[in-house]
């Protein structure tokens, strides 16, 4: 569950999950919208042509053609 806090004064306005909210703090009479975020699935990577990673292609150059001369 989260904490949800108003926006201008901080007070403790709610706990729990929610997709969409508005509610108006007693406070400060500040009104709070609130949407929760919505998550992308990360996507996979695609592999390049030679094979390297991200990785291989920020280490020295010279590092990956002594690791492959074998």
């Amino acid at each position: 569950m989260q904490e949800v806090r108003c926006g201008a004064c901080g007070k403790l306005l709610a706990i729990g999950d929610y997709k969409r909210l508005q509610i108006k703090c007693p406070r400060c009479r500040a009104l709070n919208d609130l949407r929760a975020e919505s998550l992308q699935p990360e996507r996979p990577r695609a592999s390049s042509k030679n094979g390297l990673t991200d990785d291989d292609r920020t280490r020295n150059p010279g590092d990956f053609q002594q690791r492959h001369r074998s």
